[in-house]
């Protein structure tokens, strides 16, 4: 079945890097998006980044120069750079996957809904 597992969250200071990993099993990442979303307490889900299997990547404006999404095949796993961090950066990543809906002039995946599978959560906190 489809199961994807974040890792790689943790406590860092301000101006720090992380390095959050999502492996994922149950399918392969050609044809499928992965976003990376976050929540903090009292605030929306928020989609941060999404890759298709073209490698095509999307980035929120909050966090765009300072996070990089990337994802190896071979190890069914993709990654999220976090450099730069600040304050509020810190929530809840989680990870999603979805069916490729982000092709041709598509598109990117950014509402929750259109994800079909979701990671239980790694914890970021920046002070």
């Amino acid at each position: 079945h489809v199961q994807l597992v974040e890792s790689g969250g943790d406590s860092v200071q301000t101006g720090g890097s992380l390095r959050l990993s999502c492996s994922t099993s149950g399918f392969t990442l050609d044809g499928y998006d992965i976003g990376w979303y976050r929540q903090s307490p009292g605030n929306e889900c928020e989609l941060v980044s999404t890759v298709n299997s073209d490698d095509s990547e999307y980035y929120a404006d909050s966090v765009k120069g300072r996070f990089i999404i990337s994802q190896d095949k071979s190890k069914n796993a993709v990654y999220l750079q976090m450099n730069m961090l600040k304050s509020e950066d810190t929530a809840m990543y989680y990870c999603a996957a979805t069916k490729t809906r982000w092709v041709g002039s598509r598109p990117p995946p950014l509402a929750e809904s259109e994800y079909n599978y979701w990671g239980q959560g790694t914890q970021v906190t920046v002070s």
